[in-house]
């Protein structure tokens, strides 16, 4: 015994120590032990900034598992960066947990985080945890490295530029129509593996890391489809000062929504604008649409082109007949 005095550890310490410390594998967040951490961008690159939150009732059910709750508050942020042609560098947590959050919810979701965060190459640098009476709410800000003045800007597009994206569109919102009543499966002719493959979508985004560094080399514009493709097409075009035509029947569809829209096609409205997608939307100029696909096919990842920049400003969705569409809501919004 050395007699000297012993410093007593608070609650807020022994959970950062047991769940979060693992996570901060880089040098310079000083495994959680200081106020701040530091980070050195690499060479010739501007650092990307990026938060986003998740919260409890509003961006995941509340009896999720843990585990993917903590893979999609990571991975809703790596779609923004791969879409700015970034790759990940880090990332900053912030955790509001109501009384009842224990251990039962929180060993999870620290695997469930720290094995995307392995995956990724995205260490966790620091953060703040706190009590909330209101629902968990899970923040978190994220940095990246993109060359000197590539990053890809929601600006940029061009008349005669090419629309396309990454994926399949509309699984998520579909996926969270069936989470939120299981009885759909049935009225939309759904096995139940079609039905599980549109749930997971929705619970578990697949960030198109792997394609970043080429959408940077190829794209004028873009950005990911988290609030819908129609709306966040229409934010690109805001950004850019033009237009754009999108045909509907080129949007790309996996196998169990191509299903659920034969049995109904009014879904396209929900496919369209419900949100939840997290691939990538771009406008490329037309020459290059041909080498940005090979490449990124040959990262496994699928781009189609769906429509057409124009001058002007009026972002339109066409039918099979040529005739616009029209949606109630063109996009999800919080307010």
């Amino acid at each position: 015994m050395s007699g000297e005095p012993h410093v007593a550890q608070s609650g807020e310490d022994r959970l950062i120590a047991r769940y979060f410390r693992p996570l901060a594998r880089h040098a310079g967040a000083f495994a959680l032990m200081d106020d701040a951490a530091v980070i050195a961008p690499p060479a010739g690159c501007d650092v990307v900034l990026k938060a986003d939150g998740i919260i409890a009732g509003v961006h995941f059910f509340p009896d999720d598992p843990p585990d993917l709750v903590g893979k999609k508050a990571l991975r809703v942020n790596l779609s923004d960066l791969a879409a700015k042609a970034a790759r990940p560098l880090g990332f900053l947590l912030t955790l509001a947990l109501p009384d009842e959050i224990g251990d039962a919810w929180l060993a999870p979701f620290a695997r469930g985080l720290g094995e995307d965060a392995e995956l990724f190459d995205c260490p966790l640098f620091g953060g703040d945890t706190d009590r909330t009476p209101g629902p968990v709410t899970i923040s978190v800000a994220m940095f990246g490295a993109v060359p000197h003045g590539r990053m890809l800007r929601r600006a940029g597009a061009q008349a005669g530029d090419r629309v396309v994206v990454t994926g399949t569109i509309g699984d998520a919102s579909l996926g969270l129509a069936l989470r939120r009543n299981a009885s759909l499966a049935g009225k939309w002719g759904l096995e139940a593996e079609q039905g599980n493959t549109l749930q997971a979508r929705y619970l578990v985004p697949q960030p198109r890391t792997n394609v970043a560094e080429i959408f940077g080399h190829y794209a004028s514009a873009g950005m990911d489809i988290s609030d819908g493709l129609t709306g966040d097409l229409a934010k690109l075009c805001r950004a850019s000062g033009v237009g754009a035509e999108v045909h509907a029947t080129r949007v790309p569809l996996s196998q169990a929504a191509g299903s659920v829209l034969a049995r109904d096609p009014t879904l396209i409205e929900a496919v369209l604008t419900g949100g939840d997608d997290y691939e990538i939307l771009a406008t490329v100029p037309a020459g290059k649409v041909e080498p940005l696909r090979t490449e990124a096919a040959g990262n496994g990842v699928a781009v189609t082109e769906i429509g057409t920049v124009r001058a002007g400003h009026s972002v339109r969705v066409l039918d099979q007949h040529g005739n616009a569409l029209a949606f109630a809501r063109p996009s999800f919004s919080h307010f």
